[in-house]
């Protein structure tokens, strides 16, 4: 009986949460990116300061770029400490599925993945200190890849979500079992492939940039041949 409730509460509520999460990304993302550029003049294209610090300061608001500068410190600070949160929880998950070294499945008493925590600080700390002594090579590597990593993601979501339907069917299943079918399909799986590998041709044919596709293919590669060798096997066993 519980897990009827349960499922009924994930049935009206997964839906809902995708559409909110999409709203709140136009909003934020799109919209942002409307407004800033119909506000800021053109010869600002190049500016050494966040735009919404130029912007309040255009507008002559007293003290608005400060502000909006330790507004904008705060809201980095709460992104890092996220993406901490996240990266030492994935490698606790990947640990604890045995793709990772077992030793950083380890738990503290609190629940902390400690040696997974330890790790994300220190790979933190490195690229921090890469921005400040080698922001024109490390820095810029690192940042590329992490790049070519989002896009490389997001082409995997669509690629997936474009066969799911095609083996659900296959394998015995309808469409009407689906309780939340993704509109659009296969179209918006199909645009999002599309402009992801226009992204990845745009980073290969930037100089700048071009280390991503250098490094990241190849890492790619193997991590997809290291899955089908020896996690597969494990699995199967």
């Amino acid at each position: 009986m519980w897990r009827q409730g349960k499922h009924k509460i994930l049935k009206k509520s997964i839906p809902q949460a995708i559409k909110k999460t999409l709203l709140i990304l136009i909003v934020l993302f799109i919209g942002t990116i409307i407004v800033l550029g119909s506000i800021l003049p053109q010869h600002s294209a190049s500016l050494t300061q966040s735009p919404f610090v130029s912007v309040l300061n255009n507008v002559g608001i007293p003290y608005a770029g400060n502000i909006m500068n330790l507004i904008l410190f705060i809201t980095i600070f709460s992104g890092a400490n996220s993406g901490v949160y996240a990266a030492s929880r994935m490698l606790w998950s990947l640990a604890d599925k045995n793709t990772l070294p077992k030793k950083l499945a380890k738990l503290t008493k609190n629940g902390l993945p400690i040696y997974g925590l330890i790790l994300t600080i220190m790979g933190g700390f490195l690229a921090l200190f890469s921005s400040v002594y080698a922001p024109n090579t490390v820095y810029l590597a690192l940042t590329a890849i992490s790049a070519f990593a989002v896009v490389m993601v997001w082409l995997i979501i669509a690629w997936s979500q474009l066969n799911f339907r095609k083996q659900f069917i296959a394998s015995g299943h309808s469409l009407s079992e689906l309780k939340y079918k993704s509109p659009g399909y296969p179209y918006v799986p199909w645009i999002v492939i599309i402009i992801c590998s226009i992204s990845l041709l745009g980073i290969a044919l930037d100089p700048s940039q071009r280390i991503a596709i250098i490094v990241g293919i190849p890492f790619s590669i193997i991590c997809y041949a290291y899955y089908q060798i020896v996690y597969k096997k494990k699995i199967g066993r």
